[in-house]
């Protein structure tokens, strides 16, 4: 009860203090993480509780922004509604490529979905679907207003509307892995033939769970083209597939929690290994990411619940 209450007042702070108190640029930045909160969050449920590696997932990413896009600009389809679009989608997308994934495993399946991830930004680029996609110039949308007249700059609203969305997405995750399917999960992660003894389908469970991840990720790239009011091929490369896994790794893969602090890494420490170098900013954003895997080899996210634990006990104590 103690902790739905500091989730709660965490939830509430985050909500009111950054709208009262940060300039439009700086929302912009909030607002980026709570999307890259979620969409590191659909990598974790894959890889930190089903035990599926993917370096792909900057693929989905770019669906649901496509999809977004595509909506909005040409059939003038409301941003909210192409929200729970843009999940169905993706979702589909997920388990299409969780089926064949099913004969594949570790690295295997890492290149696999690697592969997803090389490949999508040129078929966004081919002139079967420029149409659509706008080749490569991209498609440009327009940020929306505040809803009702209420007297809030786009950035605002955004800000608050992506905060909803992603409250809901965490909640869903939470209760999603600590329920029956969550413990089928961590199961087939810890013990395949265990847990198929067990009675659990593998098949089932696994596509299920890539398709919820992809979901994840596309509700994600929906949000973050709205954010950005812009999507084009080249910002879907695979370095993107591969940020979000350092944000994974950096904040524990089997956290719920921990994806924020990771989303919190991949948007603001670039910006600040720059600052310290602008000669060699990559070996300083390398530097910081070996000494945070070094002194927290579970992340952020499992080094905090340690903490947390030691605190709660030495008080029951």
């Amino acid at each position: 009860m103690r902790n739905s209450w500091l989730v709660a007042a965490f939830v509430a702070f985050a909500t009111i203090y950054p709208t009262a108190v940060f300039s439009d640029y700086h929302l912009f930045q909030a607002t980026m993480v709570l999307v890259y909160g979620v969409a590191i969050l659909g990598m974790a449920i894959l890889v930190g509780f089903n035990g599926q590696i993917s370096l792909g997932h900057g693929a989905f990413y770019a669906i649901g922004a496509y999809t977004t896009a595509i909506l909005m600009a040409s059939w003038n389809v409301p941003y909210w509604v192409t929200i729970p679009i843009s999940a169905v989608v993706c979702a589909g997308f997920g388990f299409l490529i969780g089926l064949p994934a099913l004969r594949l495993a570790g690295h295997y399946l890492a290149l696999t979905t690697f592969a997803l991830a090389v490949a999508i930004p040129q078929i966004l680029k081919h002139r079967w679907f420029e149409d659509w996609t706008g080749g490569v110039q991209g498609l440009v949308i327009d940020k929306p207003d505040a809803p009702f007249g209420l007297k809030l700059s786009s950035d605002q609203w955004l800000y608050l509307f992506t905060m909803f969305v992603a409250v809901l997405m965490y909640l869903f995750a939470w209760n999603l892995t600590r329920g029956r399917i969550g413990r089928a999960m961590r199961a087939i992660r810890d013990q395949a033939t265990a847990a198929e003894a067990m009675g659990i389908n593998l098949a089932m469970v696994k596509t299920r769970t890539f398709a919820v991840s992809a979901m994840y990720t596309g509700v994600a790239g929906s949000l973050g083209a709205i954010a950005v009011a812009f999507v084009a091929p080249d910002s879907f490369s695979v370095f993107l597939s591969i940020t979000l896994f350092v944000g994974l790794c950096a904040g524990g893969a089997a956290s719920i929690g921990g994806t924020l602090v990771g989303a919190v890494f991949i948007e603001f420490v670039p910006n600040l290994a720059d600052k310290v170098s602008k000669a060699a900013p990559g070996a300083v954003y390398g530097v910081i990411l070996i000494a945070m895997l070094f002194l927290m080899p579970v992340g952020a996210g499992g080094f905090l619940a340690g903490i947390w634990r030691k605190i709660v006990g030495q008080r029951a104590g």
